[in-house]
């Protein structure tokens, strides 16, 4: 749904002007030399969306619209727990609970070591934070940052809202017919299935846990080559959140507020907000928090009456099978079982097979897409399939090979044949083999692995670019440069090493000491370079080429990763047309290529 603010936001400071200065306050401290010197961040993407996911992380679930006040908090040290604070209103609105806080900041942290092009501030976690659940409802966690009783959007069933129908069979939100909004960073359930991060290194990922949360959002917020420190990014990534203008503005405000200074308070006693997009009352009572409640003050126990003689029991008539149990001739309906403890399509699954026990392991060329299919299928314990469950797929190793869209996890529902296929697997440029772990989302069964290698890219065949005849007069240089053509199965082979040596003989591959040669960094004749690659279009073009005094035939020999290679013969000749000396190799009379 569209959220809309109610009259404070249309009264208050959420200009174009004020997100404008959010916006550049947030750029000006968070550009890329700010967060170290780190270049080719690591291929730690967020998991992939499945077909079925949501437009936005919180499937435009209201939120909270209250403002910051128009003056500035005074940064203050951290309180003693349990020592009582005054606070005026720029205070309270800059409060966050000290666990809450520590989650944005270490959530911070470890995007800065993984996805440091992003430049995640903690700011905008803490911004999010403060409009979707007020910092954990004012920072209601217990030791490890789980919330104490469930924070839950209303249930998404298009009366008001976006309608989207149960899609975790209950699991996270207790609803089994709709989704509702899910923890303190108010994910929907199948966003977090394919988003969830273990931010507290328990080992599992808990929609209700702040620290796992923070770092789950960190990661939707820094998808595919997002840099925040630039303003369309910054915005692209709030909107991705909750695709809404007034939220955009609104959490922009707040990333400017907080980045002016904030309080930390004990954990429990922040302020909490006043106002909702949806108009609701703001009081965890009635935001769809679901947790344990105060227990009623006890009241004094009645003095007990004196026994008495227990009535000699009646002896056991038989059962008229027409008459209930109940005895009276009513029937007593059995409660029904909460939709949440109703057994579901993932409690069935026992383990997962593969689809093609084959194409368990599978190989493709650096830059290359692999051909194979990754797939996995959910059984039963007597081997029947089970389609609608979720099967993740993760890249595990040390690779940069990812999944379609730069991702190294994929979440996929299971089709009617019980089977989950993984988005096609793309190979980095980094060589060697990896894995393809699968799990089921929601509940630990056997899987199965892939096991995936990436070889150098490689080149089948050489061919001159041109039909130029090489030459040069001794002591002089070579007016053309050499150009060669590399192709890997009659394709492009682009980016592919290549040796260049300028050779003995035909069947001596031995470096010349004399004739052409290139020049080294200090001017001196090198005779054999390395470390050169073939540009997009798979052209590999050679430095320039000089003679030293000694004419003659010569050769230089080309060749590449695959095992192409390509002779080419270079004159050096007066050029009053005396004709060469005769070189004692037995060169080729015209370029060729083997294999």
């Amino acid at each position: 749904m569209a959220a809309h603010f109610g009259s404070r936001l249309r009264k208050g400071a959420a200009s174009t002007a004020v997100a404008a200065v959010a916006v550049a306050a947030l750029s000006a401290s968070q550009a890329p030399g700010a967060v170290g010197a780190n270049v080719n961040p690591p291929a730690t993407a967020l998991d992939t969306p499945a077909p079925d996911a949501a437009s936005d992380a919180t499937g435009s679930s209201p939120y909270y619209t209250d403002l910051p006040p128009l003056h500035s908090p005074a940064p203050s040290s951290s309180p003693v727990i349990g020592t009582p604070v005054s606070r005026g209103e720029g205070e309270t609105a800059g409060e966050i609970p000290a666990t809450v806080l520590d989650a944005y900041k270490r959530a911070e942290a470890e995007l800065r070591d993984s996805k440091p092009g992003c430049n995640l501030p903690w700011q905008l976690l803490a911004a999010i934070g403060k409009v979707e659940s007020g910092q954990a409802r004012g920072g209601r966690v217990d030791a490890d940052g789980t919330t104490i009783g469930r924070i839950l959007g209303p249930q998404l069933d298009g009366n008001g809202f976006a309608l989207i129908k149960d899609t975790d069979h209950g699991a996270y939100d207790g609803n089994a017919a709709y989704d509702q909004a899910i923890g303190p960073m108010q994910f929907i359930p199948s966003t977090w299935a394919w988003a969830g991060r273990d931010g507290n290194s328990d080992g599992k990922a808990d929609p209700n846990n702040v620290y796992d949360a923070a770092l789950a959002a960190g990661h939707y917020l820094c998808r595919g080559d997002r840099d925040l420190s630039r303003d369309d990014d910054l915005r692209s990534a709030i909107l991705s959140y909750n695709n809404s203008t007034d939220y955009l503005n609104l959490v922009l405000n707040w990333v400017s507020y907080y980045r002016k200074g904030v309080h930390t308070v004990p954990d429990g006693t922040g302020g909490l907000p006043t106002h909702r997009s949806d108009e609701t009352p703001a009081h965890p009572a009635h935001s769809g928090t679901t947790g344990p409640s105060a227990p009623a003050k006890p009241t004094k126990p009645a003095k007990p009456a004196k026994p008495t003689k227990p009535a000699q029991p009646a002896p056991p008539s038989k059962p008229d099978p027409g008459t209930p149990a109940g005895g009276d001739g009513s029937h007593t309906p059995k409660p029904p079982t909460p939709p949440w403890e109703q057994p579901t399509a993932t409690d069935t699954v026992d383990h997962l097979a593969y689809t093609d026990p084959a194409a368990a392991e599978s190989t493709a060329m650096a830059g290359h897409a692999f051909t194979g299919k990754v797939a996995a299928r959910a059984e039963t314990k007597d081997g029947k399939v089970v389609p609608k469950v979720r099967i993740r797929f993760t890249i595990t190793g040390d690779t940069d090979a990812t999944f379609a869209g730069g991702e190294t996890v994929a979440a996929v529902t299971t089709d009617a044949e019980g089977v989950a296929t993984a988005p096609a697997l793309q190979a980095g440029e980094k060589s060697g083999t990896f894995k393809i772990t699968t799990a089921l989302v929601g509940r630990q069964v056997k899987g199965v692995d892939y096991k995936a290698s990436v070889t150098p890219r490689a080149a089948d065949a050489l061919a001159p670019a041109d039909d130029k005849a090489y030459t040069c007069v001794p002591g002089g240089e070579f007016t053309d440069a050499v150009q060669v053509k590399a192709t890997y199965k009659g394709a492009v082979a682009d980016r592919v090493e290549a040796t260049a040596t300028l050779i003995k003989a035909d069947d001596d591959p031995a470096e010349n000491d004399k004739g052409p040669y290139f020049k080294g960094a200090d001017d001196k004749p090198v005779r054999t370079l390395t470390g050169l690659k073939t540009d997009d279009k798979g052209l590999l073009t050679l430095p320039k080429l000089y003679a030293d005094d000694i004419s003659g035939t010569y050769l230089l020999r080309i060749t590449t990763t695959g095992g192409a290679t390509l002779t080419v013969k270079l004159t050096v000749a007066p050029a009053d047309g005396t004709p060469a000396a005769d070189d004692p190799a037995e060169p080729s009379p015209s370029p060729s290529a083997t294999s």
